[in-house]
Protein backbone atom coordinates (compact mmCIF):
# COMPACT_ATOMS: atom_id res chain seq x y z
CA UNK A 1 0.00 0.00 0.00
CA UNK A 2 2.99 2.44 1.03
CA UNK A 3 5.14 1.99 -2.62
CA UNK A 4 1.35 2.36 -4.30
CA UNK A 5 0.84 5.77 -2.47
CA UNK A 6 3.94 6.45 -3.13
CA UNK A 7 4.06 5.93 -6.61
CA UNK A 8 0.71 8.36 -6.86
CA UNK A 9 2.74 10.97 -5.15
CA UNK A 10 5.41 10.90 -7.65
CA UNK A 11 3.23 11.29 -10.30
CA UNK A 12 1.54 14.27 -8.74
CA UNK A 13 4.19 16.38 -8.77
CA UNK A 14 5.43 19.42 -10.91
CA UNK A 15 9.47 18.30 -10.40
CA UNK A 16 12.31 20.52 -10.70
CA UNK A 17 14.46 19.35 -13.42
CA UNK A 18 17.66 19.87 -11.64
CA UNK A 19 18.56 20.41 -8.04
CA UNK A 20 16.61 23.46 -6.37
CA UNK A 21 18.38 26.53 -4.47
CA UNK A 22 15.07 28.54 -3.70
CA UNK A 23 12.39 27.02 -1.92
CA UNK A 24 9.66 29.15 -0.23
CA UNK A 25 6.96 26.97 1.95
CA UNK A 26 3.78 27.99 2.11
CA UNK A 27 2.36 26.65 5.08
CA UNK A 28 4.15 26.28 8.50
CA UNK A 29 3.92 22.23 8.96
CA UNK A 30 6.17 22.17 5.43
CA UNK A 31 8.53 24.79 6.93
CA UNK A 32 8.88 22.22 9.42
CA UNK A 33 9.32 19.68 7.42
CA UNK A 34 12.06 21.43 5.64
CA UNK A 35 13.93 22.06 8.94
CA UNK A 36 13.45 18.51 9.85
CA UNK A 37 15.31 17.04 7.10
CA UNK A 38 17.90 19.60 7.61
CA UNK A 39 17.46 21.77 4.84
CA UNK A 40 16.10 24.95 5.84
CA UNK A 41 19.06 26.87 3.96
CA UNK A 42 17.11 25.97 0.42
CA UNK A 43 14.86 28.19 2.33
CA UNK A 44 13.96 31.86 0.58
CA UNK A 45 10.70 32.41 2.07
CA UNK A 46 8.12 31.11 4.34
CA UNK A 47 3.91 31.68 4.99
CA UNK A 48 3.76 32.79 8.20
CA UNK A 49 1.04 31.63 10.99
CA UNK A 50 2.14 31.93 14.25
CA UNK A 51 5.46 31.23 16.09
CA UNK A 52 8.54 30.33 13.73
CA UNK A 53 11.18 27.82 14.27
CA UNK A 54 14.27 29.53 15.51
CA UNK A 55 15.79 28.07 12.44
CA UNK A 56 13.32 30.59 10.23
CA UNK A 57 13.85 33.77 12.23
CA UNK A 58 15.79 35.32 9.30
CA UNK A 59 13.69 33.88 5.89
CA UNK A 60 11.50 36.40 3.79
CA UNK A 61 8.24 36.58 5.02
CA UNK A 62 5.67 36.35 1.85
CA UNK A 63 2.60 36.59 3.51
CA UNK A 64 0.18 35.46 6.15
CA UNK A 65 -2.19 32.20 6.42
CA UNK A 66 -4.68 33.25 3.53
CA UNK A 67 -3.26 36.34 2.41
CA UNK A 68 -0.23 35.42 0.17
CA UNK A 69 1.97 38.39 -1.21
CA UNK A 70 2.40 36.91 -4.51
CA UNK A 71 4.54 40.07 -5.81
CA UNK A 72 6.98 39.30 -2.81
CA UNK A 73 6.91 35.66 -3.61
CA UNK A 74 7.93 36.81 -6.44
CA UNK A 75 11.09 38.74 -6.00
CA UNK A 76 11.97 35.69 -4.38
CA UNK A 77 12.34 33.70 -7.70
CA UNK A 78 11.94 30.33 -6.39
CA UNK A 79 12.42 27.19 -8.10
CA UNK A 80 10.58 25.78 -5.13
CA UNK A 81 7.00 25.97 -3.48
CA UNK A 82 5.73 23.77 -1.15
CA UNK A 83 2.03 24.07 -0.92
CA UNK A 84 -0.84 23.34 1.55
CA UNK A 85 -3.98 23.83 -0.21
CA UNK A 86 -6.10 24.85 2.92
CA UNK A 87 -3.55 27.79 3.32
CA UNK A 88 -3.61 29.70 0.06
CA UNK A 89 -7.26 31.11 -0.78
CA UNK A 90 -8.45 29.41 -3.91
CA UNK A 91 -8.50 32.40 -6.37
CA UNK A 92 -4.37 33.20 -5.35
CA UNK A 93 -3.54 29.04 -5.88
CA UNK A 94 -5.33 29.72 -9.08
CA UNK A 95 -2.84 32.06 -10.00
CA UNK A 96 0.15 29.97 -8.57
CA UNK A 97 -1.09 27.64 -11.51
CA UNK A 98 -0.56 30.43 -13.91
CA UNK A 99 3.10 31.17 -12.56
CA UNK A 100 4.11 27.77 -13.81
CA UNK A 101 6.47 27.53 -10.96
CA UNK A 102 7.35 24.09 -10.08
CA UNK A 103 5.18 23.08 -7.03
CA UNK A 104 4.82 20.20 -4.54
CA UNK A 105 1.59 19.98 -2.89
CA UNK A 106 0.94 18.41 0.26
CA UNK A 107 -2.02 17.38 1.91
CA UNK A 108 -2.09 14.05 4.37
CA UNK A 109 -5.29 12.25 5.46
CA UNK A 110 -3.36 10.10 7.37
CA UNK A 111 -0.16 9.62 9.46
CA UNK A 112 1.13 6.72 6.69
CA UNK A 113 0.28 9.46 4.11
CA UNK A 114 2.60 12.20 6.02
CA UNK A 115 5.77 10.10 6.25
CA UNK A 116 4.89 9.25 2.38
CA UNK A 117 4.74 12.80 1.54
CA UNK A 118 8.44 13.91 3.96
CA UNK A 119 10.44 11.02 1.83
CA UNK A 120 9.29 12.70 -1.82
CA UNK A 121 9.66 16.38 -0.44
CA UNK A 122 13.46 15.41 0.60
CA UNK A 123 13.57 14.22 -2.76
CA UNK A 124 12.59 16.91 -4.39
CA UNK A 125 15.10 19.45 -2.41
CA UNK A 126 17.65 16.97 -3.52
CA UNK A 127 18.46 15.50 -0.24
CA UNK A 128 16.33 11.97 -0.72
CA UNK A 129 18.37 9.72 1.70
CA UNK A 130 17.59 12.61 4.39
CA UNK A 131 13.82 11.68 3.77
CA UNK A 132 14.34 8.08 3.68
CA UNK A 133 16.04 7.93 7.03
CA UNK A 134 13.71 10.09 9.29
CA UNK A 135 10.62 8.60 7.73
CA UNK A 136 11.89 5.23 8.80
CA UNK A 137 12.52 7.05 12.08
CA UNK A 138 8.96 7.77 12.08
CA UNK A 139 7.53 4.71 10.86
CA UNK A 140 9.45 3.13 13.40
CA UNK A 141 7.72 4.77 16.38
CA UNK A 142 4.64 4.90 14.91
CA UNK A 143 4.13 0.82 15.03
CA UNK A 144 5.02 0.85 18.83
CA UNK A 145 2.82 3.24 19.76
CA UNK A 146 0.13 1.20 17.82
CA UNK A 147 1.26 -1.72 19.53
CA UNK A 148 1.62 -0.50 22.99
CA UNK A 149 -2.29 1.37 22.95
CA UNK A 150 -4.29 -1.37 20.46
CA UNK A 151 -7.51 -2.13 22.07
CA UNK A 152 -9.80 -4.52 20.69
CA UNK A 153 -12.65 -2.04 21.68
CA UNK A 154 -11.58 1.70 20.26
CA UNK A 155 -12.30 4.31 23.00
CA UNK A 156 -15.11 6.15 21.58
CA UNK A 157 -13.59 9.85 21.48
CA UNK A 158 -14.87 13.67 20.86
CA UNK A 159 -12.46 15.88 19.38
CA UNK A 160 -13.99 19.61 19.85
CA UNK A 161 -12.31 22.12 17.74
CA UNK A 162 -13.96 25.06 18.74
CA UNK A 163 -17.84 25.67 20.60
CA UNK A 164 -19.22 28.23 18.89
CA UNK A 165 -20.87 27.12 16.84
CA UNK A 166 -19.59 23.44 17.77
CA UNK A 167 -16.90 22.06 15.55
CA UNK A 168 -14.77 18.69 15.64
CA UNK A 169 -12.59 16.83 13.26
CA UNK A 170 -14.02 14.49 10.24
CA UNK A 171 -12.64 11.11 9.46
CA UNK A 172 -10.71 12.51 6.56
CA UNK A 173 -8.70 14.37 8.81
CA UNK A 174 -5.35 13.41 9.89
CA UNK A 175 -6.09 13.78 13.80
CA UNK A 176 -8.72 10.88 13.26
CA UNK A 177 -5.74 8.70 12.22
CA UNK A 178 -3.86 9.55 15.09
CA UNK A 179 -6.57 8.96 17.87
CA UNK A 180 -6.28 5.12 16.24
CA UNK A 181 -2.47 5.18 16.75
CA UNK A 182 -3.94 5.92 20.27
CA UNK A 183 -6.50 3.02 20.33
CA UNK A 184 -9.25 5.45 19.72
CA UNK A 185 -11.69 6.01 17.54
CA UNK A 186 -12.93 9.65 16.69
CA UNK A 187 -17.21 9.47 17.31
CA UNK A 188 -17.41 12.07 14.45
CA UNK A 189 -15.26 9.96 11.62
CA UNK A 190 -18.47 9.10 9.47
CA UNK A 191 -18.49 12.95 8.27
CA UNK A 192 -16.47 13.42 5.02
CA UNK A 193 -15.36 17.25 6.05
CA UNK A 194 -12.30 18.06 7.20
CA UNK A 195 -13.70 20.29 10.08
CA UNK A 196 -17.67 19.88 10.53
CA UNK A 197 -20.01 21.67 12.59
CA UNK A 198 -22.38 19.62 14.76
CA UNK A 199 -24.64 20.07 17.66
CA UNK A 200 -24.62 18.63 21.21
CA UNK A 201 -27.42 16.73 20.28
CA UNK A 202 -24.84 14.85 18.08
CA UNK A 203 -22.35 14.68 20.98
CA UNK A 204 -25.04 13.21 23.37
CA UNK A 205 -26.51 10.45 20.99
CA UNK A 206 -22.80 9.38 20.23
CA UNK A 207 -22.12 9.20 23.64
CA UNK A 208 -18.12 9.54 23.85
CA UNK A 209 -15.87 8.34 26.43
CA UNK A 210 -13.45 10.52 25.75
CA UNK A 211 -13.70 14.08 24.99
CA UNK A 212 -10.67 16.06 24.29
CA UNK A 213 -10.60 20.13 23.92
CA UNK A 214 -7.82 22.96 23.63
CA UNK A 215 -9.82 25.23 25.74
CA UNK A 216 -10.47 24.39 29.85
CA UNK A 217 -13.45 26.50 29.61
CA UNK A 218 -14.97 24.01 26.77
CA UNK A 219 -14.05 21.11 28.42
CA UNK A 220 -16.13 21.97 31.78
CA UNK A 221 -19.09 23.26 29.78
CA UNK A 222 -19.82 19.38 29.45
CA UNK A 223 -20.41 18.90 32.72
CA UNK A 224 -23.71 20.09 32.09
CA UNK A 225 -24.57 16.69 31.01
CA UNK A 226 -23.61 14.19 33.38
CA UNK A 227 -25.43 11.60 31.47
CA UNK A 228 -22.23 11.42 28.93
CA UNK A 229 -19.93 8.61 29.38
CA UNK A 230 -16.86 10.94 29.32
CA UNK A 231 -18.42 13.08 31.47
CA UNK A 232 -19.65 10.62 34.20
CA UNK A 233 -15.64 9.36 34.40
CA UNK A 234 -14.10 12.26 34.48
CA UNK A 235 -12.44 11.61 30.68
CA UNK A 236 -12.30 15.26 29.78
CA UNK A 237 -8.85 16.04 28.84
CA UNK A 238 -7.36 19.51 27.77
CA UNK A 239 -4.79 19.15 24.94
CA UNK A 240 -2.05 21.46 25.08
CA UNK A 241 0.39 20.23 22.68
CA UNK A 242 -0.54 22.20 19.17
CA UNK A 243 1.81 19.41 17.53
CA UNK A 244 -1.33 18.14 16.53
CA UNK A 245 -2.70 20.50 14.21
CA UNK A 246 0.77 20.92 12.13
CA UNK A 247 1.21 17.70 10.02
CA UNK A 248 5.10 17.57 10.11
CA UNK A 249 7.53 14.91 11.78
CA UNK A 250 7.02 16.32 15.07
CA UNK A 251 3.52 15.35 15.02
CA UNK A 252 4.44 12.15 15.58
CA UNK A 253 5.48 13.02 19.12
CA UNK A 254 2.67 15.07 19.71
CA UNK A 255 0.42 11.87 18.89
CA UNK A 256 2.44 9.89 21.59
CA UNK A 257 1.10 12.88 24.46
CA UNK A 258 -1.99 12.29 22.89
CA UNK A 259 -1.86 8.18 23.57
CA UNK A 260 -0.48 9.27 27.40
CA UNK A 261 -3.54 11.75 27.79
CA UNK A 262 -6.12 9.22 26.61
CA UNK A 263 -4.45 6.29 28.11
CA UNK A 264 -1.92 7.37 31.04
CA UNK A 265 -1.79 3.61 32.18
CA UNK A 266 -0.36 2.09 29.38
Amino acid sequence: MRSVWLAVLMLAISGPAAAVERVVSLAPSLSEIVVELGSADLLVGVLDAGERPAELKDIASVGRYGQLDIERLLSLKPDLLLLWPGSVGSAQREQLKRLNIPTYVAEPHNLEQLTSQIEVIAAQLGRPERGVSLAENLRQRLDSLRQRYRREEPLRVFYQVWDRPLYTVGGGQIISDALEVCGARNVFSDLPQPAPQVSVEAVLQRNPEVILAGDQAQLDAWKAWPQVTAVAQGRLFLVTDKGLERPSGQMIEATAKLCHLIAPNL
